[in-house]
């Protein structure tokens, strides 16, 4: 018998009127789900009706990179080269639970094909992770400032079920922490499993730029039209 997943704690932004729709957005390393209500005030959906807005916070771990400090941490990072030596259980275990915040959400009455899974830098790589591996078909991933991991493993473990899920992809092309290559390696990889890509470059760093929260608003119009 499979142990439930414990639900991570969570902010949430609700609509005035019941839920139709609903937007979880997955923070990076040593941030905080709350990091990004700012990004959603500045989202303007109304459009495709009243959205819920989920910000988990990542459990605390020790992250190497970081001298051992524990923090919120979606999985260990143990080196600069995101692609060594990655964290496979750590990984692993967070697409467990963020597939358990997916799951209350169609509990709480939401479709699946309503709810789109968004993340920033780690929380890129997880909404990639988590995303294309659930059972369910979902209105569509957006990954900030990322990357995928676990990469050789995709086309081997991805469900069929978000085998047409839009991707929105953004990167900054001075990103000092995340370099640009590993999220066009990202665009590159998905496009060669057939995934539909949308992709974006800014000239920033690692952060977010209002033309990027304006295009995922209108790709967000668009995938949560239906």
């Amino acid at each position: 018998m499979t142990t439930p997943t414990a639900l991570l704690s969570t902010i949430e932004l609700n609509p005035a009127a019941e839920a139709t729709a609903s937007l979880i957005v997955l923070h990076g390393l040593g941030a905080d789900g709350a990091d990004f209500i700012p990004m959603f005030d500045a989202l303007d959906l109304a459009a495709v009706g009243p959205v819920r807005c989920v910000m988990p916070r990542a459990t605390e771990r020790p992250v190497t990179i970081n001298g051992g400090h524990r923090m919120r941490a979606w999985y260990d990072i143990s080196h600069s080269d995101l692609q060594r030596r990655e964290d496979e259980a750590g990984l692993r275990a967070s697409i467990a639970q963020v597939h358990a915040l997916l799951d209350r959400e169609v509990a709480r009455g939401i479709p699946a094909h309503r709810i789109v899974l968004s993340g920033f830098s780690q929380g890129c790589a997880m909404t990639l992770l988590a995303g294309l591996r659930y059972p369910q078909r979902l209105g569509g991933l957006a990954g900030l400032s990322g990357y995928l991991p676990l990469a050789e493993s995709t086309a081997a473990e991805a469900h069929s079920a978000n085998r047409n899920t839009p991707i929105f992809l953004a990167h900054g092309t001075r990103d000092p922490v995340v370099a640009l290559n590993r999220g066009q390696a990202a665009q590159t990889q998905l496009q060669a499993l057939g995934y539909q890509i949308e992709w974006h470059e800014y000239p920033m760093e690692h952060s977010l730029c209002m033309e990027e929260v304006q295009d995922l608003n209108t790709w967000l119009l668009r995938v949560l039209a239906n």
